[in-house]
C-alpha cells in the first residue's frame, strides 16, 4: 500500500537501504508499509508524551508539525493513503479512547468534509501510549483483498526466516530446515507452502540443492 513518507522518514529509509544494497548486492528491498511501527515524541501543553503508532498513523500526525488545522482531503493529498484506510487511521486519532487529534465536526466516522486539529487538552496518566488502529467490518472483496496482502506479507516473513536459519547453519537437511521454521514462525502455515518458499529462494540463489543429496541445502553467501 503507497503512502508519502515525510522528508524526516524518507532520510532514514534512504540511509538504510544505501547500507542494506552495500552489504548484499544483487538483493531487492521491498518496505511493507503496512506493517511498518514508530514511536513519536509528543510535546502537549500538558506535557510530553511518547506515542506507539503504526506508520499510517505516524505520516497523519507528523503532518500537524507544520498546520494547527487539516481538512480530510488535505490529509489525503498530502499522505497519498488509500481512502478506507485513511478514515481507519484518522478514526483510531480522533474518535478512539487515545484522542490525540479532534475532529470537527464531532462524530464517530470520518466524512468527507471533515477537518481535524491537534488535540491541545490531550492529557494521560501514563508518558508511553499505544494508539490502537481501529477495525471496520470489511467486505467480501476487502476481506479477499486482505487474505492475499496478509498471505504475501507472510511470505516475506517465511522467506527471511529461512535465509537467517540458513545463513547460521550453512547446511541443513529439509527436514530439519522444517522443524526449525515450524519453531521459529508464530503462524500457522503448511509443509506444503514452505516448501514453495524454499524453491523460490533457490531459484534467487539463495539456497542450493546439494549436488550429491537433494534433501540437503546449502547457503549460497
Amino acid at each position: 500500500m503507497g503512502v508519502r513518507l515525510p522528508h524526516e522518514l524518507n532520510v532514514y529509509q534512504d540511509i538504510f537501504k544505501e547500507f542494506y544494497l552495500s552489504k548484499y548486492s544483487g538483493r531487492r528491498l521491498m518496505w511493507q508499509n503496512s506493517l511498518g511501527h514508530c514511536v513519536l515524541k509528543a510535546d502537549f501543553p500538558k506535557g510530553k508524551k511518547e506515542l506507539a503508532v503504526s506508520l499510517f498513523q505516524t505520516v497523519v500526525l507528523m503532518l500537524f508539525n507544520d498546520a494547527q488545522k487539516l481538512s480530510f482531503q488535505d490529509i489525503k493529498d498530502s499522505t497519498g493513503i488509500e481512502d478506507k484506510e485513511l478514515r481507519r487511521t484518522l478514526q483510531s486519532l480522533a474518535c478512539g479512547k487515545v484522542r490525540v487529534l479532534q475532529k470537527l465536526p464531532k462524530g464517530r466516522d470520518v466524512e468527507d468534509n471533515d477537518s481535524f486539529i491537534f488535540n491541545d487538552g490531550f492529557t494521560a496518566p501514563l508518558y508511553r501510549i499505544k494508539v490502537n488502529a481501529i477495525q471496520m467490518k470489511e467486505t467480501v472483496e476487502e476481506n479477499t483483498s486482505t487474505t492475499e496482502r496478509v498471505f504475501q506479507d507472510r511470505q516475506y516473513q517465511v522467506d527471511a526466516a529461512i535465509v537467517r536459519i540458513m545463513k547460521t547453519r550453512k547446511v541443513l537437511s529439509h527436514t530439519l530446515l522444517i522443524t526449525e521454521l515450524f519453531q521459529q514462525l508464530k503462524f500457522p502455515i503448511k509443509p506444503a507452502d514452505l516448501k514453495k518458499r524454499i524453491e523460490s529462494l533457490i531459484d534467487r540463489e539463495y539456497l542450493e540443492r546439494d549436488k550429491n543429496n537433494p534433501q540437503i541445502y546449502n547457503y549460497l553467501a
